[in-house]
């Protein structure tokens, strides 16, 4: 380009100072002009398809990417989250084991309180009856006893 230009400066001083200059000179050089103009635009254009492609293929590796540290990362979430369900799971089994144990251990004390009961309940009748054998003994004796 700078080659056409230094010519189109030549041929312009030329036309200036000769008379006799042929204007059909600037007009090939003029239609070379446009040549390069439209070579200069295809290999912009050519260049800015290329860094398309190449921003597209860098688009793409890091979608990969993401793409990949997303499914880490669900992995992750989902090993974690089943991690956490097995010892909810655990904890709630320990609960339970533990509710079972006192609900025996009530029922084992409610029994036990029971027959305490029934039995004291024999020895207060028992020793009522002593006493009130023991009173009619000593009526129909006609011992008082000193109590």
């Amino acid at each position: 380009m700078e080659a056409l230009l230094s010519e189109f400066t030549f041929l312009s001083d030329q036309a200036l100072q000769d008379k006799n200059f042929d204007p059909s000179n600037i007009e090939d050089l003029m239609k070379l002009f446009e040549i390069e103009s439209y070579k200069a635009w295809a290999a912009m254009e050519l260049e800015q398809e290329e860094e398309v492609k190449e921003a597209e293929t860098s688009m793409q590796q890091a979608e990969g990417y993401l793409d990949s540290v997303m499914e880490a990362a669900m992995d992750e979430f989902r090993r974690l989250e089943e991690e956490m369900e097995r010892m909810a799971k655990a904890e709630l089994k320990d609960l339970e084991d533990t509710a079972d144990k006192a609900r025996k251990m009530g029922n084992l004390m409610e029994k036990a309180a029971a027959i305490a009961s029934k039995k004291y309940v024999e020895a207060a009748l028992n020793s009522a009856t002593a006493s009130m054998k023991s009173a009619w003994k000593g009526l129909s004796s006609k011992k008082v006893h000193p109590s």
